[in-house]
């Protein structure tokens, strides 16, 4: 199957998705790629305004779009949003195009992570850490569902965290086009 070279990384936001999976792509000579950055491209507008105007129903319909056109591309490793997984659709098609990397956190060091992000629309609450306590409720059963391997992200630098993933992975995952 061309999509064995395919690395997919869920997890809550925060997690380090983008940051690990920019440098994982350079390591292994793959094409970067996040739904979300995708989503704004595409629209052109933040994510946040895509809440704002369409609700979190209309960005999950946006996400299951671009879910189903990047997990098909070949050679890619793809940063996903948090909430990803809540759509059975979107968990499947991550779990039969790639392999699937958890960056799971505590919800607390997601939360240190991101308290001053504006850009993340569901944290916009009274009280972001019990949010974030509430989602890795929800959604940590899903990741663990769709993971191939689950990495705890912890406090180790980017570059340590690769280094330790880069041996974890299959080896159709090492090859490149």
């Amino acid at each position: 199957m061309r999509a064995g070279r395919n690395i997919f990384l869920v997890g809550l936001m925060g997690a380090g998705k983008t940051t690990v999976g920019r440098l994982l792509a350079r390591r292994l000579g793959k094409r970067f790629m996040d739904t979300d950055h995708e989503i704004e491209s595409r629209t052109g507008v933040k994510i946040p305004v895509i809440f704002e105007i369409e609700g979190e129903a209309g960005f999950r319909a946006r996400e299951a779009q671009a879910v189903d056109v990047l997990t098909a591309l070949d050679d890619v490793v793809l940063a996903t949003g948090g909430g990803v997984v809540l759509d059975p659709a979107n968990r499947e098609r991550l779990a039969s195009r790639g392999f699937v990397i958890y960056l799971s956190a505590d919800p607390r060091h997601l939360w240190q992570r991101t308290r001053h992000d504006k850009g993340r629309p569901l944290l916009q609450t009274a009280d972001p850490l019990a949010k974030l306590q509430e989602l890795h409720g929800i959604r940590d059963p899903l990741y663990r569902e769709v993971a191939d391997l689950v990495v705890e992200t912890g406090r180790q630098s980017v570059g340590a965290l690769v280094a330790s993933l880069l041996p974890l992975l299959p080896d159709e995952c090492k090859l490149s086009a």
